[in-house]
């Protein structure tokens, strides 16, 4: 019997892990079951990914930097990934806030259902509130200070600083580059080998990614529904515009901004790359974490489209780290939302001031779960929207920060590709392929 494919064999988790938490709330079964002895083979399962991050980040961005073989090679691949990144990520949040101004579902939410969601989410909301008041009273370049750590082993011990492993990682690569070759090319095939070890550990870990998927969608849904399902599905409903504005968003990154770029700057068949990342969207779906997913995205762009090591082991970790399209897009949709919802008008500056602070915050935010509602919380600030609103999108925020980590993981591999195509680094198959079918 031909093997089951990975992404369908995740898809099967995913679908019964949702039915078993349907049933669950249904039946009245006991949660603690399922909080007990479901949810942590989900946790272990996220864990592992997460262990493999760093390493990989490291590894990856070393062996990547140090092949491009000349400093100035490095300088024009990295000057061209960060730009696109940016661009996209300024176009993502332009999209949502065009939505959220067209569709106002701010404006449809019940004053009575306002008043129940603050309240409920009152004390979420000052945890976040505590943690981005603290950035902002850091200072306007302490993201730059941030980057640069003190102690490279405090740096390697939480994946919330993976910006300073990415910096530790172009140190490195770059000092590569500029020392003898006898000298630097065992410190070279060292990180070579350790990186094919950390890929080959990413293959024994998926082998229970549709476990975990399973445990990770079932006790997602057996929290959302608690003790009081009825109420929880009155919440979502009551946001229902709001969670279709930001998913329509997300929708139009996917279906037509990533199909542009790709038919601008590649010969590549939009269809062919979406087919081979499957398997990295359902686990960015899944664990809502672009650092957890990074080594299934890396597995993906290089063994089943084909870019070279050379381009996916730079681009990939950098966009893991810096390009959040989903998240900015969501901030943009959420920032205006909860001023229409607050009764406040937003002026053409503030707009404006968004798409600004989305994009730079973007930079800055870490690639876990939930990371993107700390930072719009610094959004709100910067355009005078009372952070207390936040409670407003929080009943939705998990099912939502699952979409819009497909979007982000996507739009890291959808780069990858037009920078791999435009340094010539795809193979000539794939291009004649894409002519063969225009012709």
């Amino acid at each position: 019997m031909k093997k089951i494919p990975l992404h369908t064999q995740i898809l099967i988790g995913l679908v019964l892990g949702l039915v078993f938490g349907i049933l669950s709330i249904q039946f009245g079964w006991d949660p603690t079951f399922t909080a007990q002895y479901i949810k942590p083979f989900g946790t272990i399962f996220v864990n592992s990914l997460k262990m493999i991050a760093v390493p990989l980040v490291l590894a990856s961005l070393i062996v990547g930097i140090s092949n491009l073989g000349d400093i100035s090679k490095l300088s024009r691949m990295g000057g061209k990934t960060i730009g696109i990144y940016l661009l996209t990520t300024a176009i993502a949040v332009t999209i949502g806030l065009a939505l959220v101004n067209i569709i106002k579902p701010g404006k449809q939410l019940p004053e009575s259902t306002r008043e129940n969601l603050i309240s409920l989410y009152s004390g979420d909301v000052e945890s976040r509130q505590n943690v981005a008041q603290s950035v902002k009273d850091a200072g306007p370049l302490q993201p730059l200070v941030d980057i640069v750590p003190q102690n490279i082993f405090e740096s390697f011990g939480d994946n919330a600083n993976m910006l300073q492993v990415v910096f530790l990682a172009l140190i490195i690569g770059i000092a590569l580059l500029k020392v003898p070759k006898d000298k630097a090319n065992p410190v070279i095939a060292f990180f070579d080998g350790f990186n094919d070890v950390i890929i080959k550990i990413v293959e024994f870990i998926m082998i229970l990614a549709p476990y975990g998927v399973f445990a990770l969608i079932a006790a997602l849904i057996v929290d959302l529904g608690g003790d009081n399902p009825d109420q929880a599905f009155e919440l979502l409903l009551a946001l229902l515009w709001y969670s279709l504005t930001v998913i329509g968003g997300l929708v139009l990154m996917i279906a037509v901004v990533y199909p542009g770029l790709f038919k601008i700057f590649t010969k590549v068949p939009y269809s062919k790359f979406f087919k081979a990342i499957r398997p990295a969207q359902l686990l960015a779906f899944s664990t809502s974490s672009s650092a957890a997913t990074l080594p299934v995205t890396m597995e993906v762009v290089e063994k089943d489209l084909e870019v070279s090591e050379e381009v996916a082991s730079f681009v990939l970790p950098l966009g893991a780290t810096i390009n959040m399209d989903g998240t900015s897009l969501y901030q943009g949709v959420a920032a205006v939302f909860i001023a229409q919802a607050l009764g406040l008008g937003l002026s053409i500056t503030q707009q404006l001031m968004i798409v600004l602070t989305a994009v730079l915050a973007s930079i800055g935010t870490a690639a876990v779960p939930g990371a993107g509602v700390v930072m719009l919380v610094i959004v709100l600030e910067a355009i005078g929207v009372p952070t207390a609103g936040i409670a407003l999108i929080l009943a939705p925020d998990r099912i939502l920060d699952m979409c819009r980590t497909v979007v982000n993981v996507t739009g890291d591999a959808s780069v990858s590709m037009i920078v791999a195509s435009t340094e010539g680094k795809l193979p000539e198959e794939m291009i004649r392929e894409e002519v063969v079918k225009v012709d």
